[in-house]
């Protein structure tokens, strides 16, 4: 059984900064593409960032020269490094490791506020 946990989250002022990890347990082959999605209350979830196996990375473009993603295969773990970060950058993040099948994290919530 596969399970992502992912941690990190938590309250923030804006411009500050927080890191997201998610590490896999159990038994995964094959994963080419780690990411991030996320979702505010009230929107529809969207894709934040992603890094495939070779290294390249996307962003969306609000997060672009904020936002880093990384992978640590050996470790079976993604990150986030969120800088800069905004109001609007209040969501639930989720992770998810694809490979044959997707796998998805439960979430975890990142408050930016003053």
């Amino acid at each position: 059984q596969v399970q992502l946990v992912e941690s990190g989250g938590g309250l923030v002022q804006p411009g500050g900064s927080l890191t997201l990890s998610c590490a896999a347990s159990g038994s995964i082959f094959s994963i080419n593409t780690m990411g991030w999605s996320r979702q505010a209350p009230g929107k529809q979830r969207e894709l934040v960032a992603f890094i495939t196996s070779g290294g390249s990375t996307n962003y969306v473009d609000s997060v672009k020269g904020r936002f880093t993603i990384s992978r640590d295969n050996a470790k079976n773990t993604v990150y986030l490094q969120m800088n800069s970060l905004k109001p609007e950058d209040t969501a639930v993040y989720y992770c998810y490791f694809l490979g044959v099948i997707a796998y998805w994290g439960p979430g975890t919530q990142v408050t930016v506020s003053s």
